[in-house]
């Protein structure tokens, strides 16, 4: 079922850039829709390729594949796309179908060209120098102390949101703050009121530590951000809604429903700006996705936990040792599975919990009989567990072709939920802007929603 435009309002009413939105929305939706078969899979149930009938070029090329190629072409998307989409067009073409693959390397960039707010931002920024973005405020010796004890890439993504966060000169509320890293630079360098929301308080009490320290405008609150009502009447003294209209909020990756909670409270109180990088899609609270615009409400697709995980799904940080330390983990839990399947007889895949990296330093029969006494299996006295390890090391080849096939439409569907988000706001009375803040190798997560209220 396709979506539809609403056709009510009148024309001219919605800018350029909100149609834009939308309709790359929809396009995305349809993409989607009809690619199911290829990205809505669970990997590790599969025996086979499990659309290999109806995409056989498609399922030529993946096993054409030499192995040691895989992690390098699901690395960079730009590179999976060039390798399978020659074979995914031969199939489609075979079929009769006409899908927009040219989506499958969407871009922000291009969905923020021409955008109405991007004069209030400073396109111009340079990503190089972050004292361009932040002021004379603060010195490389601060910038240090700022620094310390925070991962490389988490600070170079600290100071890349910054660099492109506009400055509103509005107060500040900062979202799932933790510490508040992100509003502690925000403070210092643009000289503006933060307030940090957090629930847990041992990382309130070590963040205002730091601000009173440093003698910054930072205040943290201790809160639940599912606690807090969007009708101020209802709130407690304890939970009091931090949003109003004369302010700025931002996140920096608050995970799933955090940054959904974000918008609807933030749109509901008419807070003036935000400034959003959405993260981990599939924390979420229901069982199924439940869209916040008008089109995702109408939209076919009903995307699952599991399905959310896809976008997600791209590390630019694993290096070869992880690498190797997750396709043994991969294969020695599959060789279980195909184990137990065999002692339950029980066709069923059969979830084990996380293991520790220390057990992979073992042998595989050491980590059967771990697994089996997590799920009360029995084992053979007999059990041939190099038979059952190779087997674990085909299906393992076998899931991560699956997951190429599928990892294909990732950003696709990371865009059409960002998109989702967007249009949200448009349709609270936001003018909307989307781009990236930072390069991929920083972080895969590197999409950033600005939003400023409509004056009319």
């Amino acid at each position: 079922m396709a979506i539809k435009l609403d056709n009510h309002k009148q024309a001219g009413e919605i800018s350029d850039s909100q149609d834009r939105l939308k309709a790359y929305f929809i396009q995305l939706d349809k993409l989607l829709e009809q690619s199911r078969a290829l990205w809505q899979v669970r990997a590790f149930e599969a025996k086979a390729l499990p659309w290999a009938a109806q995409f056989q070029r498609l399922a030529t090329t993946l096993w054409a594949l030499d192995d040691a190629v895989l992690d390098t072409l699901d690395a960079e998307q730009s590179a999976l796309v060039d390798a399978l989409s020659p074979a995914l067009k031969q199939d489609l073409a075979a079929l009769g179908l006409d899908w927009d693959l040219s989506l499958l390397l969407s871009s922000y960039a291009e969905l923020s060209q021409g955008s109405d707010i991007d004069s209030d931002i400073g396109s111009d920024i340079s990503s190089d120098d972050i004292e361009t973005a932040t002021s004379p405020r603060i010195d490389l010796t601060e910038m240090a102390h700022f620094s310390a004890h925070i991962k490389g890439r988490k600070w170079e993504q600290i100071t890349a949101f910054v660099q492109h966060l506009p400055d509103a000169g509005l107060p500040v509320l900062e979202w799932c703050a933790g510490k508040g890293h992100l509003g502690r630079l925000i403070a210092k360098a643009r000289g503006v009121d933060v307030l940090s929301l957090e629930w847990q308080a041992m990382l309130c009490e070590e963040g205002q530590a730091f601000a009173d320290k440093w003698q910054l405008s930072q205040r943290f609150i201790c809160a639940d951000a599912f606690a807090i009502n969007d009708k101020t009447s209802d709130n407690s003294a304890h939970q009091t809604n931090p949003f109003c209209a004369q302010q700025q909020a931002v996140a920096l990756h608050a995970c799933g429903d955090l940054h959904v909670r974000l918008l609807q409270l933030a749109a509901a109180a008419g807070t003036q700006a935000l400034a959003i990088s959405p993260c981990c899609y599939h924390l979420i609270q229901a069982n199924q996705y439940q869209g916040l615009s008008t089109l995702a409400k109408h939209s076919a697709l009903r995307l699952s936990r599991h399905d959310l995980q896809l976008p997600l799904q791209q590390s630019v940080i694993a290096n070869p040792k992880q690498q190797a330390q997750r396709h043994q983990e991969i294969a020695w839990r599959l060789g279980f599975d195909a184990l137990q399947r065999s002692c339950r007889g029980i066709d069923a895949y059969l979830p084990l919990p996380a293991i520790k990296q220390s057990q992979l330093s073992g042998e595989f029969a050491e980590f059967c009989h771990w697994a089996a006494a997590q799920k009360t299996v029995t084992l053979a006295a007999d059990c041939d567990f190099d038979a059952w390890l190779e087997i674990g090391k085909q299906r393992q080849r076998l899931t991560q072709r699956i997951d190429l096939a599928a990892h294909l439409f990732r950003r696709a569907l990371e865009l059409w939920l960002i998109l989702d988000r967007c249009c949200f706001l448009q349709e609270s009375g936001y003018r909307v802007t989307l781009r990236e803040f930072c390069a991929t190798s920083v972080t895969p997560r590197n999409a950033l929603i600005l939003a400023q209220k409509s004056s009319d």
